[in-house]
């Protein structure tokens, strides 16, 4: 079998590459072409646009290069129409995915939706054009699923990928020991996030408050994850001279959020996953003026955070927009790391987040439902009539 397989950014690419990896055990032989990553590539994916270019937020970002969006949109439309693919297979992304949704039902291409847009948070109408569009809804947060199926959408909530993929490689102890940092000083994560805009948006105010909290404390250390998808390089051009000594590492996310005592993080997968591990987070995010404007007018959600999300609680604070600032950052920091109590009480309170997460092996399941749902509408089409 043939499929098309869409991700648009960081996340979807890593949970595309293991999702291609299951179904090719589960469906031995299949191919898949598609938008993806470096995982996906390596995955077996041959990619027709990478997702480089694909990681904007918000109306007047994605107008920037609307050019290469545009085509991008154009190319895989024909792509579903040429019908040379047995079934479409959608990663997060909605945007796009919602329109190429409507595509393959349009040619009578089975669509499997992994990750839910968020519907729940705004523009709630969208669920009548997902029920038309969508053959098969996997949802990975608990509350989703029936959200879906009272409005008549074939949805199933099986757990969420990061159940298997959100283990650190070593101990605490062991990774401290690699990014030569010392054990009786405060260790600090700088998150900004996986995408160039929101490194650029973020990472400036991220450094002015760990200043702040060096002054504090008397003395701290700092850790950065780059992410797959930024180049390392310009993470170090923007931090210059570096006066704060950040380390830069890069491809062990959860050993360094394993090796922190408290992150500062971009809204975003990442909270959840720092939240399965336990870390303390403080979360931020900014956005375009324009586009937060329009977000006021769209979103109803009383929470932005993801961990804060599944936890339905703030858990961990947030700061938005204007409230992105080092002084109110390095308060909510010291808040935690200068007592001890709450720090404690909230890794506690993150790692019962996991509990409601489903069981590990998430992704094999998946795989079988859209192996099952494939050789099922395989044999009815030879059954003849």
């Amino acid at each position: 079998m043939h499929f098309l397989i869409i991700a648009g950014e960081a996340s979807g690419d890593l949970h595309g590459s293991d999702l291609v990896s299951a179904l090719m055990t589960a469906l031995p032989q299949s191919r898949f072409t598609g938008m993806g990553g470096s995982r996906m590539r390596q995955a077996g994916v041959d990619t027709l646009f990478g997702i480089e270019r694909m990681g904007a937020v918000g109306v007047v970002e994605v107008l920037g290069d609307f050019g290469h969006y545009y085509k991008v949109y154009r190319t895989l439309m024909r792509k579903i129409a040429s019908r040379r693919y047995d079934a479409v297979i959608l990663i997060d992304y909605p945007t796009l995915n919602l329109r190429l949704a409507k595509q393959a039902r349009r040619f009578d291409c089975p669509v499997f939706f992994f990750i839910s847009p968020q519907i729940w948070a705004w523009r709630k109408g969208r669920i009548r054009e997902i029920r038309e569009s969508v053959s098969k809804m996997f949802v990975v947060l608990p509350f989703e699923e029936k959200l879906y199926l009272d409005a008549g959408v074939d949805a199933e909530y099986l757990g969420h990928p990061f159940v298997d993929m959100v283990h650190p490689s070593r101990t605490r102890e062991e990774s401290l020991v690699k990014y030569s940092l010392d054990p009786k000083v405060k260790t600090i994560g700088l998150l900004p996030g996986s995408r160039m805009n929101e490194v650029n948006s973020l990472l400036n105010v991220m450094v002015q408050a760990g200043e702040k909290i060096r002054h504090e404390l008397g003395s701290c250390q700092f850790l950065l994850p780059v992410a797959g998808s930024i180049d390392p390089d310009l993470i170090r051009q923007r931090l210059g001279a570096n006066p704060l000594g950040i380390q830069l590492v890069e491809g062990e996310p959860y050993d360094v959020m394993n090796s922190c005592d408290m992150l500062i993080i971009a809204s975003g997968s990442a909270t959840l996953e720092a939240g399965i591990i336990g870390c303390p987070m403080v979360i931020i995010y900014k956005l375009n003026p324009l586009t937060y404007l329009l977000a006021q007018l769209l979103v109803d959600a009383p929470l932005v955070g993801l961990v804060n999300i599944v936890a339905e609680e703030e858990v961990v604070p947030e700061l938005i927009q204007d409230k992105v600032t080092a002084e109110n950052i390095s308060a909510e920091v010291l808040a935690v790391l200068q007592v001890s109590e709450k720090e404690q009480a909230v890794r506690k309170r993150l790692l019962e987040i996991r509990k409601t997460l489903g069981e590990p092996g998430v992704m094999k399941v998946v795989a079988k439902r859209i192996a099952d749902f494939m050789n099922k509408l395989s044999a009815n089409e030879k059954t003849p009539v």
